[in-house]
């Protein structure tokens, strides 16, 4: 099997050949080389077919020709610096470079790194409306800088994005080279870790309603490329899903985020809000679009635990405080309305969540404490199979008894096999959960 290193390879070393093409038509037509006479640009390789992540990213941005060229130029410089040496033509007439080939090096020697005047002169030569038409590939809006897969790299001040280096970013390169996204790290301009889990489903105990509401999650997974895109309902739906998970502490919403992660082939990215919130002005929405930036077509599930912090209800317009509160909110539900991704919202309770955010949720799902028979079934698979039980133990009867969430029960669990194996493994009775199930209630705060 052919992996995606080598199938990027196969798709990439077409594409060089091409942007070679490119540059030779036009130096010959720019320079009247051997009586060239104006001709239709070379065709690029035919990647309509291609698994290849690369031809895969052109096909999901519906790449034009422009976005091509400038998208393998920007690759240039990485992998075949050398195509780019005949922009080292000097201009005989003035003995100094072009300046119409644009282009940047760090020093005297130093390799030819392309820049928008570059791209503007292999499309069109000096050809004004070729170069306005690609400034679109540098406005926020383009796919390209919503995906950050490639920028004008601008020194600071007034230079024009034209002028400076076409940079790829580290993503795109790992993606367009090893054929694999790089996982961004967890920190200060990426507040979000990745969470993962050795569960399965089998694991999970779910109140049936509960199970059925995640089928709808499920169900976009697996057909909403197809919704969108064959059925032609980009420009009738939002792109994307988004979803509250609502329930008491401990009764699975962020163990389900995960197994819907890991069942799809999707990761699942935690966003740390004590790291997003902040109480300097304008913080907090320069924090949530570096994660949205950063997830933007990646397929992730982004879970917002504990999400009343960001999502709660608007105050009362009062003071500068409330005003800039209420703008971040405005931020987040553009933000969160654009995501093509998953986004999980989970809450302990529905009624926090404000209202502007509950109307854009596609789905609503509740996680209520689990129902006796749940819990026993939660207490028979959590403990080990090496545990030993004292005849005086009825699971059943402990589940009917005492009202926990399966966060609770794996806690007590937990307490209960440690004195059992801090006491030469000795047989787990009756009293021993029960001791634990009231050291679990006094923990959080309820009467044992």
């Amino acid at each position: 099997m052919v992996s995606a290193l080598e199938q990027n390879a196969t798709d990439l070393e077409g594409e060089l050949t091409w942007l070679a093409q490119l540059i030779d038509a036009r130096f010959k037509l720019y320079f009247n080389l051997e009586g060239a006479e104006p001709t239709a640009a070379p065709e690029p390789p035919d990647l309509s077919q291609s698994p290849s992540p690369y031809a895969t990213l052109l096909r999901e941005l519906e790449c034009d020709f422009a976005d091509r060229v400038a998208l393998v130029l920007a690759l240039t410089p990485h992998l075949r610096p050398q195509i780019l040496d005949v922009f080292f033509t000097r201009n005989q007439t003035f003995d100094r470079r072009f300046s119409e080939f644009g282009g940047v090096r760090k020093d005297s020697d130093g390799e030819f790194w392309p820049t928008g005047e570059t791209l503007a002169f292999i499309i069109g030569g000096i050809d004004l409306a070729a170069r306005f038409r690609l400034q679109a590939l540098f406005e926020p809006d383009h796919p390209f800088a919503r995906r950050g897969l490639l920028r004008a790299a601008t020194s600071g001040g007034d230079e024009p994005p034209m002028k400076a280096r076409l940079a790829l970013s580290e993503d795109a390169l790992a993606l367009f080279t090893r054929g694999e996204q790089r996982r961004p790290s967890f920190g200060a301009h990426f507040p979000a870790q990745l969470v993962e889990t050795g569960l399965d489903w089998s694991d999970l105990v779910l109140h049936p309603a509960t199970r059925q509401g995640l089928g709808q999650i499920e169900s976009w997974i697996a057909h909403g490329h197809t919704l969108m895109h064959d059925w032609r309902m980009a420009a009738k739906l939002r792109p994307g899903y988004r979803s509250l998970f609502y329930g008491p502490p401990g009764t699975g919403k962020t163990m389900t985020a995960c197994l819907l992660g890991k069942s799809t082939g999707r990761h699942v990215y935690r966003v740390d809000l004590s790291m997003v919130v902040s109480k300097f002005i304008g913080e907090t929405e320069k924090n949530l679009a570096a994660v949205f930036n950063q997830a933007e077509g990646r397929n992730w599930i982004l879970l917002f635990d504990e999400a009343d912090a960001l999502f709660g209800k608007r105050s009362e317009t009062r003071d500068a405080h409330d005003r800039y509160a209420n703008q971040e909110i405005a931020f987040l539900l553009q933000r969160i309305e654009s995501f093509d991704g998953i986004a999980i919202l989970a809450s302990n309770l529905r009624d926090n969540i404000d209202d502007a955010f509950a109307r854009r949720f596609e789905s609503v799902i509740y996680f209520p404490l689990p129902r006796p028979e749940e819990r026993e079934q939660l207490w028979r698979q959590g403990f080990s199979a090496k545990a030993q039980f004292a005849g005086d133990l009825d699971l059943s009867k402990i589940a009917r008894d005492y009202t926990l969430s399966g966060g609770s029960i794996m806690n007590v669990i937990r307490l209960a096999s440690l004195q059992s194996l801090k006491e030469n493994e000795r047989p787990i009775g009756r009293d021993d959960l029960v001791a634990a199930i009231r050291t679990e209630m006094i923990k959080e705060g309820r009467a044992a």
